[in-house]
């Protein structure tokens, strides 16, 4: 397979290139800095590194860049500081989202494209009127107006839900709703849910971010596994 990946130089997004590498799969990188990337990348054939912020490529560059994929993966996110949190681009994840769907449309494939979100466990899928506490949705109502992130992951997750919906000829979803994220070097036996077993506020797990990855290559190489999952 051919595999596009956004935020492949973030902490979890470099273990999803290198869990795709390991299976052999042909892989797309877009980073806006190159020259961090491990050297054992720069060198690999099978791996494709494409030196841009995914923003600011145009409607073409980006049409061009998914035309062979046959999944895309985004593991964008907000850098952890005042001006990740709060300055530009606040919608970077549902904006991204939104070109790589209009990207992927645009090529008319023959079979629809695996796109595979990376998104919060903070984030309830209105779909399936999962219960949550008053008192988390005060405060999820809070993180909406002090944490423009946590809208964004929101609004991300809901363009697939509302627009790309579960019927696209051109594009299949699943959206991947990981705990408090930590460090981890190898995979570990690991459970997934359609919905969060805990409060993702008040008694937030832990998952490791290889983990996470693991899955979302698992999701883009095992059909079985996709038709469970997907949107």
């Amino acid at each position: 397979m051919t595999i596009l990946v956004v935020g492949a130089s973030g902490a979890t997004g470099s273990k999803l290139v290198e869990q795709l590498l390991s299976k052999n799969h042909q892989v797309k990188a877009i980073v806006r800095s190159p020259e961090k990337l491990p050297e054992s990348w720069k060198t690999n054939k099978n791996l494709q590194i494409i030196a841009a912020s995914v923003l600011d490529l145009s409607d073409a560059e980006m049409s061009n860049i998914v035309k062979d994929c046959d999944a895309v993966a985004s593991c964008l996110g907000h850098n952890l500081t005042f001006k990740g949190i709060y300055g530009q681009p606040r919608k970077l994840v549902t904006d991204a989202t939104k070109r790589l769907c209009h990207a992927i449309k645009s090529n008319n494939r023959p079979k629809p494209t695996k796109f595979v979100l990376m998104n919060t466990t903070g984030n309830s899928n209105r779909d399936l009127n999962e219960p949550i506490s008053f008192a988390q949705k005060c405060v999820i109502g809070l993180l909406r107006l002090l944490l423009p992130p946590h809208v964004d992951n929101e609004k991300a997750a809901d363009y697939l839900r509302t627009q790309i919906g579960q019927n696209n000829h051109a594009i299949e979803w699943v959206a991947v709703r990981p705990d408090g994220l930590i460090n981890e070097e190898v995979v570990t036996a690991y459970e997934i849910h359609p919905s969060p077993t805990r409060s993702a506020i008040f008694n937030a797990g832990k998952v490791s971010r290889i983990n996470v990855a693991h899955f979302m290559a698992s999701l883009m190489d095992d059909d079985t596994l996709w038709t469970q999952w997907k949107g």
